[in-house]
């Protein structure tokens, strides 16, 4: 019975992780870049530039990726992944719909839908020379990828040594943590595994004249009640939270999607969100809808046309 129930337990699904740097740590060093935002500027991380140039950064996020790998856990590799993201992003500059709506998604979250992975685990650190000693101060934070809400969070001092390599400074660091850490990341995987991820869905009406929006009414229901009901069965334990709602634009949050579909395929807030769409374009409601990624954890569907 032991034999089996470690097989069990070896066996049971871990989240995928991805290791990057902070964003005071991008910022710190240089490596950040500017992005219109529908018209707004806003600087982000540039993790292109980093990871190009900065061999540390390399060296400390290959040493991370390590401890996980040691414990379990499947790794994204930021590099990697990097690689294809330039590609996704020329895909959805040609994208619009035929009113002309363009794709807007930030730099950061064009990376996480490409890698989706479950946590993020962000670093900085901070080399501390006492003599002829050499320390490492670090703050280390789990970020579920698609509520961007911590779950988790490591931070300290290591004991002084006289390495001067940085990776084995970190180790020294963070290894009398990391088992906590990393029960915390699996606790918050299992709780997923039960409620369901959370993500956050927003619906709008194209303004093209056809007189829809959310309180046309389908037989006894309006079509914002018609919505609510089709979460309400498809959403794990029927959780989800209405936290906006008029008659042309509703904003649900905390929206509890399965982790895999039914055929054993991981289900993202996209897939999810196109389940919807395929049922209002179905009789009787015949809605055309458009869904657009907003990010790893964010769809936005706008009903009436493509």
């Amino acid at each position: 019975m032991l034999v089996a129930s470690l097989g069990v337990f070896a066996q049971a699904k871990k989240p995928t992780l991805m290791v990057m740097p902070s964003d005071a740590w991008c910022n710190e060093h240089g490596y950040m870049q500017t992005y219109d935002n529908q018209g707004s500027i806003e600087k982000v991380p540039d993790y292109k530039a980093a990871v190009s140039t900065d061999k540390q950064l390399n060296a400390v996020i290959s040493k991370i990726n390590n401890l996980m790998a040691d414990r379990g856990f499947p790794l994204k590799d930021l590099q990697q992944t990097l690689k294809a993201v330039n590609t996704d992003a020329a895909e959805d500059a040609l994208i619009t719909s035929k009113g002309g709506s363009s794709v807007t998604e930030s730099p950061l979250d064009r990376l996480r839908r490409r890698a989706k992975p479950d946590i993020i685990m962000e670093l900085d650190w901070t080399v501390n020379k006492m003599g002829p000693k050499s320390s490492v101060t670090y703050n280390l934070r789990a970020l579920d990828a698609y509520s961007n809400k911590q779950i988790a969070g490591s931070e300290g001092t290591g004991k002084g040594s006289f390495s001067a390599e940085l990776p084995v400074l970190l180790e020294e660091a963070v290894q009398d943590h990391m088992d906590e850490f990393c029960q915390r990341l699996q606790a918050h995987f299992d709780d997923m595994m039960q409620n369901g991820r959370e993500v956050s869905l927003i619906m709008k009406v194209f303004n093209n004249g056809s007189g829809l929006d959310f309180e046309k009414e389908y037989g006894d229901e309006e079509l914002n009640e018609v919505i609510d009901n089709w979460l309400s069965d498809n959403c794990v334990n029927h959780r989800f939270n209405k936290s906006d709602g008029t008659e042309t634009t509703i904003v649900y949050d905390q929206v509890r999607i399965p982790l895999y579909k039914e055929n054993g395929q991981a289900m993202d807030t996209y897939a999810f969100a196109r389940n919807l769409a395929r049922f209002f374009k179905a009789a009787p409601y015949n809605i055309p809808i458009k869904t657009v990624n907003k990010g790893l954890g964010k769809c936005e569907l706008i009903f009436g046309e493509k």
